[in-house]
């Protein structure tokens, strides 16, 4: 309190206590009063969120973070934002949760302050893959089994640990979504926050989501190096590359990024949120090998036909995941072995797979630095008393190219889909817009300069610290 002065937040234009600051404005006009006010509500804001955190600091502070979901090349970067932000505001001890939010309800945990060691630091930003390791659990709701949360946060407590950061796609937000609502429910002192983590690019709200812009480079590149092999033999051939993205084709739609002219390839693309006409294709294609020769045709794994069966049906094993997602591939194959039958053309399938979420070599710069910042900055809004919310970035504009970080609800968020607008989707279905272009590619920019070791890109893996 004698750095936060009472006086200085106090909101009112006016008091009748004499001696007061308040007291002073009694004679000034109304409008000045007013403007006043205005300043003085702005600046308690300011305070007070100050007040809280030198409050926090005065206490204990430990905060645990897990990652969730499909991996990426830029969840650790995130981690590490977090960790960062951690040491930045003097949090005791960073702890982390092994395979997501199986490792509280198995009481294995780490203790990340490690990282307080700058190598070891600026290697786990390069590091592709989940350090903590992931899991696919789903929780239920507090109010069918609420054991399972007591276990989570009677852990948290024995331990003093107050906020808890979720590093994960759509269905981990689920996850913090419930906890939150228990914590909240049953008046537990710990921050929930959700720190986003998907290289679909498919969750609500934020602008993009970190590990997308380093996997788009990655098929990008691909993509470009794909059409150069395809062009050695003086033949009608095509190769169709399918890529992830079950209902959002935004990894997809970044294959265009490897076009450097008219007629480059991809010489086709086609994403899920279209229905997918195999006759048309077929046409499409035939026309595409009539002026090019060489085709090169980008899929979606999620593709559909008007019946909304997947294309990949008859070579996918039709299992589902535990949140009840179909497993996904076989489309390129599907479509290798369509293509040979109808049309005649040589024809090669390639599935980029895991691939192009765990090619820490062609990691975008932007990409990185971004996780970094959003990880840090879920510590500062968990530290200001948001909880229940997810760090997402706003885009101010494109070129420039400037973004801002904010915080939103997460039940806004969790379990829902954002999908490539129409405006990103040409008329005939079998490309993308010059409107695609323009929001993707500053995604890719930059270079992140990779530490080598032995020639190769190093890393950094839970096995190294135990």
């Amino acid at each position: 309190m004698d750095r936060v002065k009472f006086s200085d937040i106090h909101p009112f234009p006016f008091s009748p206590r004499s001696g007061t600051v308040a007291y002073k404005m009694k004679d000034l006009p109304a409008e000045v009063k007013k403007a006043r006010q205005s300043i003085l509500i702005k600046k308690k804001e300011v305070l007070q969120k100050m007040l809280y955190f030198v409050l926090e600091m005065e206490k204990n502070m430990n905060c645990i973070v897990a990652q969730s979901g499909g991996p990426t090349a830029a969840i650790n970067a995130t981690l590490a934002g977090v960790i960062k932000g951690a040491f930045i505001n003097n949090f005791d001890n960073v702890y982390g949760s092994v395979n997501g939010i199986e490792g509280i309800l198995n009481n294995n945990i780490v203790n990340l302050n490690i990282f307080k060691d700058e190598h070891k630091f600026n290697l786990l930003k390069q590091t592709p893959s989940a350090f903590l390791g992931s899991c696919r659990k789903k929780l239920p709701e507090y109010t069918e089994n609420e054991e399972i949360f007591k276990q989570i946060t009677d852990f948290m407590l024995e331990r003093d640990i107050k906020y808890f950061f979720y590093i994960g796609g759509n269905d981990s937000m689920d996850t913090v979504a419930k906890m939150n609502r228990y914590v909240k429910a049953k008046n537990i002192d710990i921050k929930c926050m959700g720190v986003p983590k998907t290289i679909d690019n498919d969750l609500p709200v934020t602008d993009h989501t970190p590990g997308f812009g380093s996997a788009a480079k990655y098929i990008a590149t691909t993509v470009r190096e794909i059409t150069c092999d395809s062009r050695v033999y003086d033949k009608d051939t095509v190769t169709i590359v399918e890529i992830m993205g079950r209902s959002a084709g935004w990894l997809t739609a970044s294959s265009a990024l490897a076009r450097r002219f008219d007629g480059d390839g991809p010489h086709l693309i086609y994403l899920p949120e279209r229905d997918f006409d195999i006759e048309k294709f077929l046409k499409d294609l035939t026309d595409v090998v009539k002026k090019e020769k060489n085709a090169v045709v980008c899929v979606s794994e999620g593709i559909k036909d008007k019946d909304g069966t997947y294309i990949c049906e008859k070579t996918s094993s039709g299992l589902y995941d535990t949140f009840g997602h179909k497993y996904l591939s076989g489309t390129a194959k599907a479509l290798e072995d369509l293509v040979r039958e109808k049309l005649g053309f040589k024809v090669r399938g390639v599935e980029l797979s895991v691939c192009q979420r765990c090619a820490g070599h062609i990691i975008s710069l932007r990409d990185i630095e971004e996780s970094v910042l959003i990880g840090k900055s879920a510590v500062e809004f968990a530290l200001m008393g948001k909880s229940g919310e997810m760090v997402f970035y706003k885009r101010l504009s494109s070129d420039p190219y400037k973004i801002h970080i904010e915080s939103h609800n997460i039940e806004d968020i969790a379990n829902l889909e954002q999908t490539v607008p129409d405006n990103m989707i040409s008329k005939d279905a079998n490309d993308v817009t010059e409107d695609a272009i323009i929001y993707l590619k500053p995604l890719i920019e930059g270079e992140y300069p990779v530490i080598y070791k032995d020639s190769l890109p190093d890393i950094i893996t839970l096995k190294d610290i135990l």
